[in-house]
């Protein structure tokens, strides 16, 4: 601040040794707002946690000497009619330069985004409400409350600061420079204070991390991404319903975590003491006994928990889609995928073109068909050597040595899927930074799924496709196994292959369940808060989550001040 007044002084000394007109006075307390704003952004960028969660106490203290209620009761009166400002920006978007249009007032309520004095009679404000910001006018000849003096008026909005949720009232009006603006006839209500500074940039990954509700306030993108993410599933569920899905909710909780390959959460049931209760790693279990039960076409959107690591692009708690229909082959799913894929990319550009311009577009190629690799002709070329029989006894033990063979370090428990699948890691998903399908998996590494003698390598293969896109998995895809028989030996297999602490039950109640009769079905799931990462151009799943990952969470939830990293 003092920056910005020290070339302010030499005017004030030299307008203090003679008369100073109207229009210099007002030039000058214009120039001083102004600057009186910028010096406020200077001070509040380089804001930390502490400060940030640190009340205002002068400005606490200043409210409760005006003696107005700071948090009255909301009680909308039946006239004017209440509009948000994204819906009165739509309704009077047409009003012409420095025009009034002849309707009824209007009322609008949001934060304080910033507080403008043109003089001790005319001030401007503001307000944001859900993204979208509207100005109100606010000159005291149109005042209703006629009878307030113009001290009155100034202090008013001097108490007025950036953050704090006013109610205005007056008429719809376009100013001479083109600007929307509510021409206010009632003073602006005071409905809830904000007691700390609101900073004007928050760019510091861990405050912004552990300040959410702040940082949502302060940065466009971050809640850009979150408005988008919620187009991003809308678009998938209008989709999906459209082609005859049925939307479901399954149980999160239950026995057995069912589904995938994964460390389960535990936890227990005041009406089961004896008995652990797990948190489903997936909802396909469920989902498969409801095409059992004649549903041949369901989808569910939903959390799913897996008591495993953290880091840039995992969390322990995330949200899939997972669809299954009857009387499908993997064929069909990539070709339903493909579509898909393709209409969210085009959709998601126009939204982010006309509706989230901090949001980049995604440069996605979506020509289809998407590419192929066949997961062991692809490793088998890649690394110019022949995988040993998958389904022999020393399996293991030949990847082991393509590994020391290569200078490969091995990852801990070296199970055959843990082997396999690091290879793909390193060697086959690099490549498919456009949309590429991995196809025909060795058998172990998909239990679920259907699986045949693939005639090209002669290594039993599964019925299933990944979609990678930037190197990354965004769809899994399979042709279900509906043979009990088939399904109890894969499931005693994997059992055979957890080797660590972990429980790893058969599902009895599953198996018994594909006794009456699964038809041949096609599998479908994509993890959505990758999908929004991809389509969004963003890193991190922190940044897509509306509470960043569990080690922010729970950091939040102890309700100290302490921030955590951020990964």
């Amino acid at each position: 601040m003092s920056s910005l007044r020290q070339y302010l002084r030499p005017s004030l000394r030299f307008r203090a040794s003679r008369p100073c007109t109207t229009a210099a006075a007002a030039s000058y307390r214009r120039f001083y707002s102004i600057a009186q704003g910028l010096a406020s952004e200077e001070d509040s960028t380089n804001v930390t946690a502490e400060t940030i969660e640190s009340p205002n106490d002068r400005r606490t203290e200043a409210l409760r000497r005006s003696r107005q209620d700071l948090y009255p009761r909301f009680v909308p009166e039946a006239t004017p009619k209440t509009w948000t400002t994204r819906t009165f920006s739509n309704r009077f978007a047409s009003i012409l330069d420095d025009k009034t249009p002849d309707v009824p007032q209007a009322a609008l309520n949001g934060r304080v985004r910033s507080v403008r004095m043109s003089s001790s009679s005319l001030a401007f404000i503001d307000i944001v409400h859900d993204g979208c910001s509207v100005q109100g006018v606010c000159d005291l000849a149109r005042i209703s409350q006629n009878s307030i003096s113009s001290t009155e008026f100034r202090d008013l909005f001097r108490r007025m600061r950036k953050g704090d949720i006013y109610h205005m009232e007056g008429h719809p009006h376009r100013t001479k420079r083109g600007q929307l603006s509510l021409l206010v006839t009632e003073l602006p209500r005071l409905l809830s204070p904000c007691l700390h500074e609101m900073p004007t940039a928050l760019q510091d990954p861990e405050t912004r991390i552990r300040n959410r509700h702040v940082d949502f306030q302060v940065n466009d993108r971050a809640a850009q991404i979150l408005r988008f993410r919620s187009q991003i599933i809308t678009r998938i569920r209008e989709y999906l319903q459209a082609k005859g899905y049925l939307e479901v909710q399954t149980p999160i909780m239950a026995n057995l975590a069912g589904g995938a390959v994964a460390r389960p959460f535990q936890t227990h049931a005041v009406e089961f003491p004896d008995r652990h209760i797990e948190l489903r790693t997936a909802p396909e279990l469920w989902l498969k006994r409801l095409v059992l039960g004649g549903f041949e076409r369901i989808f569910e959107i939903g959390p799913n928990f897996r008591n495993e690591g953290i880091d840039k692009i995992h969390n322990p708690e995330f949200t899939t889609c997972e669809f299954y229909i009857a009387y499908a082959n993997l064929d069909h799913l990539t070709q339903v995928t493909e579509r898909l894929i393709s209409e969210l990319v085009t959709y998601t550009n126009q939204l982010t073109h006309k509706q989230l311009p901090s949001l980049s577009t995604c440069d996605i190629s979506i020509d289809k068909p998407f590419k192929r690799v066949d997961f062991i002709e692809g490793l088998q070329s890649l690394m110019n050597a022949e995988l040993p029989d998958l389904k022999s006894p020393d399996a293991e033990a030949g990847v082991i040595q393509m590994f020391h063979d290569n200078g490969i370090p091995l990852p801990e428990s070296a199970t055959l899927p843990k082997l396999l699948d690091r290879l793909a890691s390193k060697y086959l998903e690099p490549l498919c930074q456009n949309p590429t399908w991995i196809t025909n998996h060795p058998e172990c590494l998909a239990p679920l799924s259907k699986s045949f003698i693939d005639p090209g390598t002669k290594q039993r293969v599964s019925a299933r496709a990944e979609l990678f896109i930037g190197g990354k998995e965004v769809v899994n895809t399979y042709e279900e196994e509906n043979s009990p028989f088939e399904q109890r030996r894969k499931f005693e297999e994997q059992v055979k292959y957890r080797n660590d602490d972990n429980r790893a039950d058969i599902d009895e109640g599953y198996l018994e369940a594909l006794e009456w009769g699964l038809p041949p079905t096609g599998g479908w799931g994509c993890g959505i808060d990758r999908l929004v990462m991809l389509l969004s151009g963003t890193d991190r799943i922190n940044d897509v989550l509306p509470f960043g990952n569990l080690r922010n969470v729970v950091s939040l939830g102890r309700g100290g001040r302490n921030v955590v990293a951020s990964q």
